[in-house]
C-alpha cells in the first residue's frame, strides 16, 4: 500500500554502466606499439557530470578526512615509483662496463678482464632497489585500499540512511532499477577509482616527470625526439575516435534495447506462449542483435586502427632514437649502455601519458557517479521538519506535561480526519476537504473505482505522505506531533500485494514482532489458516522462502502475512482485500478469523469485493478524491446512489462474489 508502483529495473542504465566499465577496464589494459610511443585512444565515451567541479570538491572532502593516511599513500608511491625509474639506468651502466671490457679484451688488452665484482655489486643494488619498490608498492596499496574502503562504507550508511527518510513520492518518481544503480554501480565506479586510479594518477605523475629528467640527463637530442611524435600520436587519436565514438554511443543504446527486450520476453514467457508470439520476441530479437553486430563490429573496427597506426609511429620514433644513438656513441658524447636505458626510458615515457589519459575518462565517469550519489543525499526528507519540530515541542511541552502525554499515548483507535486535502502534484488536486470520524472499534470500509483515493487515504493516516492542509488525530493527538515509528507502531497492516523477504517462514512471520516466541508463532499461524499447510512443506517453519517467493503459491503467501498482522497485535488494522489471492473455502475461513481479530480494534478495510464489508460499521464510498457516500450496507442501499449501483453492478445478476466492477 505505497501508493504508485515502481517500474521494473531500468536495463538501459544497468547496460550503460556495464558498458561504461568494461570500456574502461579495456582502456586500461590495453597495451602499446612496439616503439611505445604516444597514447592508444578509443574506448566507451564516458557519461560526464553536470556540475563537476562543485561534486569533485564535495568527493574531495570525504578524501580531507583521510589526510595521513593519504600522505603515506602520495610519499609511498613516490619512492616506489622513484626505485622503478633508477633501475633503467643501472642497467645502463651494467652493459656499459660490460661492452667496455668485452671490447678491450677482443683488442687484446694485457691484462683485461671483465669487472665481475662490479657487476655484481649494481645487481645487488638493482636487486635492493626492486625489493624496496614492491614494499613501498604494497604499503601505498594496503594504506589506499582501507581508506578507500572507509569512504564507500560511509557513502553507503549515509546513502542507506538516506533511503529511509525520503518521502515516499522519492520512490514514487523514480524506477527501483534506477536507485539499484546508484546504490550499486555507483558507488562501485566510485570504490574502484578510488582504490585504484587515485594511486595510478600519482604513479603516472611521478614516472612522467622522472622519465623526462633521465632522458634529458641522457641526451636532450633523443628527449626531443620522443617527445615530436608525441603531437602525431594525439593527432591520430582524435581522428579515430571522434569517428568510433558515434558508434560506441548506438552499441550502447542497442545492448540497453536488447536487454530490455529479453527481459521482457523472459520475465513474460508465459504470456508470450499463452499468445503464441514466440516467432514475433525472435524476430526482434534478431533484427536488434543484428544492428548490435554491425555497430559493434565498426566501433571495435575503427577504434582497433588506432592501435597499428600508433605503432607505425612508434617504431619510426624507435628507428631515430637507435639511429640518433649509435652515432652519439660513435662521438663519444653517450655510452653503449645509455642507449639501451634510453630506449627502456623511451617505452616508460608513453605509459604514465596513457594512463593519465584513461584515468581523465575514469575520474570523468566517477564524478558523474558520485553525482548520482549525491542528489539522492541532498534529496528533501520529510523528516527535517519533524524532527526540528519535535526537538522545538519537546523542550517547550516538557513543563506542561504535553510530550508526556504524547510519547505513553495508549491507542483507543479513535481515528478523524479534519478537512484534509492532498495532491501528488500541487497542480492537480486529488482528495479535497475530507472529513471522516471513526470510533474505536468500528469497522470502515472504503470503496469506490480505480483512481478514486482509496489507498492515499490510507497513505495519509501511516503518513507515508504529509497532507496539504487539515490534519489527523488518533484519540485526539495530531499524528503529525508524533514520530513516525511511534505513529505506525499503531498499525497493522496487510495488503493485497503480497511482500515476503528471503528467509524462512518463521522470520517472515516475526517481522510483525521481532521478539515473538515460537508458541506466539505458531498460534498466529494457526489463527490465519497457514499452520496446516506449513507443516506439509519439507522443512515446515524453517523452509526458506526464495528471493522471488516462487516457492509458494499466492495463497500461501497471502496466508503469512495475515500471520504476520495476528502476531503484531495492532490497535489499527488496514486491510487492502487481504483475502483477494485465495480460494472461497479458505477464504470463508480467514473471514472467520479475522472477525476475531477485528474486535476490539479500529478497522480500515480498502474493498474491492462488496460482499466482505457488508457488516462494516461504517462505508465510505470515494470518487474522484472525494467522499460522496457514508453509511451502513443497508443505509446506502436504502439511498440507491453510487454504492447501489455499485453493488448492484456486481449482484443483480446472481454471480456472487465476482467482481465484475473494476474497483
Amino acid at each position: 500500500m505505497t501508493g504508485k508502483k515502481g517500474s521494473n529495473v531500468s536495463s538501459n542504465q544497468s547496460s550503460n554502466q556495464a558498458m561504461n566499465q568494461s570500456g574502461s577496464a579495456r582502456m586500461r589494459n590495453r597495451g602499446m606499439g612496439p616503439g611505445g610511443f604516444g597514447p592508444p585512444g578509443g574506448g566507451m565515451p564516458v557519461q560526464k557530470a553536470k556540475n563537476f567541479r562543485g561534486t569533485l570538491k564535495r568527493l574531495l572532502s570525504y578524501l580531507g578526512q583521510h589526510r595521513m593516511a593519504l600522505s603515506v599513500v602520495f610519499i609511498t608511491s613516490i619512492f616506489s615509483t622513484v626505485f622503478t625509474i633508477i633501475s633503467p639506468k643501472l642497467l645502463g651502466q651494467i652493459t656499459t662496463k660490460l661492452y667496455s671490457g668485452m671490447m678491450l679484451k677482443l683488442r687484446g688488452t694485457p691484462g683485461m678482464t671483465l669487472d665481475f665484482p662490479y657487476i655484481w655489486r649494481m645487481l645487488l643494488i638493482l636487486g635492493v632497489l626492486y625489493l624496496f619498490s614492491a614494499v613501498f608498492g604494497y604499503v601505498q596499496q594496503y594504506v589506499m585500499a582501507g581508506v578507500a574502503q572507509r569512504i564507500v562504507y560511509q557513502m553507503r550508511k549515509e546513502l542507506q540512511a538516506k533511503l529511509a527518510r525520503v518521502p515516499l513520492k522519492f520512490f514514487d518518481n523514480r524506477s527501483h532499477g534506477e536507485i539499484l544503480s546508484r546504490v550499486v554501480n555507483d558507488m562501485d565506479n566510485i570504490s574502484s577509482t578510488l582504490q585504484q586510479s587515485l594511486v595510478q594518477l600519482v604513479t603516472s605523475i611521478v614516472t612522467l616527470v622522472g622519465v623526462i629528467v633521465m632522458m634529458l640527463s641522457i641526451s636532450w637530442i633523443m628527449t626531443l625526439i620522443v617527445i615530436v611524435t608525441l603531437p602525431f600520436s594525439f593527432l591520430i587519436t582524435v581522428k579515430i575516435a571522434s569517428k568510433s565514438q558515434r558508434y560506441f554511443m548506438d552499441q550502447r543504446k542497442l545492448i540497453g534495447e536488447l536487454n530490455g527486450h529479453v527481459e521482457e520476453v523472459y520475465t513474460g514467457h508465459d504470456i508470450v506462449k499463452a499468445f503464441n508470439r514466440e516467432e514475433d520476441s525472435i524476430r526482434k530479437f534478431k533484427s536488434k542483435n543484428k544492428q548490435l553486430y554491425e555497430v559493434g563490429w565498426k566501433a571495435q573496427f575503427i577504434s582497433g586502427m588506432i592501435m597499428p597506426f600508433m605503432s607505425f609511429i612508434g617504431n619510426i620514433g624507435y628507428v631515430l632514437v637507435c639511429v640518433v644513438g649509435g652515432v652519439l656513441v660513435t662521438r663519444g658524447s653517450i655510452q653503449v649502455g645509455d642507449i639501451q636505458a634510453f630506449i627502456q626510458y623511451a617505452r616508460q615515457f608513453s605509459q604514465p601519458i596513457t594512463r593519465v589519459a584513461n584515468i581523465a575518462n575514469i575520474i570523468q565517469s566517477t564524478i558523474a557517479s558520485a553525482e548520482r550519489v549525491f542528489e539522492v543525499l541532498d534529496e528533501p526528507e520529510d523528516s527535517d521538519q519533524l524532527i526540528a519540530n519535535e526537538a522545538a515541542n519537546t523542550a517547550a511541552n516538557e513543563a506542561a506535561g504535553a510530550g508526556q502525554m504524547v510519547e505513553n499515548l495508549a491507542v483507543q483507535g479513535n481515528v478523524q480526519f479534519h478537512d484534509v486535502s492532498f495532491s501528488y502534484n500541487q497542480d492537480v488536486p486529488l482528495l479535497r476537504n475530507i472529513r471522516i470520524r471513526v470510533k474505536p472499534g468500528q469497522s470502515v470500509a472504503i470503496v469506490g473505482p480505480t483512481g478514486a483515493g482509496k489507498t492515499t487515504l490510507v497513505n495519509l493516516l501511516m503518513r507515508f505522505y504529509e497532507i496539504d492542509s487539515g490534519s489527523i488525530t488518533v484519540d485526539g493527538v495530531d499524528i503529525a506531533e508524533l514520530r513516525k515509528s511511534q505513529l505506525r507502531g499503531f498499525f497493522g497492516m496487510v495488503l493485497q500485494d503480497t511482500w515476503l523477504f528471503h528467509g524462512t517462514i518463521r522470520e517472515n512471520i516475526a517481522y510483525g514482532r521481532i521478539d515473538a516466541t515460537e508458541d506466539e508463532i505458531v498460534q498466529a499461524a494457526m489463527a490465519a489458516h497457514a499452520h496446516h499447510f506449513i507443516l506439509t512443506l519439507p522443512d515446515g517453519y524453517e523452509t526458506v522462502i526464495n528471493q522471488e517467493a516462487s516457492n509458494l503459491s499466492q495463497g500461501q503467501k497471502q496466508l503469512l502475512t495475515i500471520a504476520r498482522a495476528f502476531l503484531a497485535d495492532p490497535p489499527i488494522l488496514i486491510l487492502d482485500e487481504a483475502t483477494s489471492s485465495v480460494d472461497t473455502r479458505t477464504e470463508v475461513q480467514i473471514q472467520n478469523a479475522m472477525q476475531a481479530l477485528m474486535k476490539g480494534r479500529t478497522n480500515f478495510i480498502i474493498a474491492h469485493r462488496l460482499s466482505t464489508i457488508r457488516d462494516a460499521n461504517l462505508i465510505l464510498v470515494m470518487d474522484k478524491g472525494a467522499i460522496i457516500e457514508q453509511g451502513t450496507h443497508s443505509e446506502l442501499l436504502q439511498k440507491n446512489g453510487f454504492y447501489a449501483e455499485l453493488y448492484h453492478s456486481q449482484f443483480g445478476n446472481q454471480f456472487n462474489d465476482v467482481s465484475s466492477y473494476g474497483m
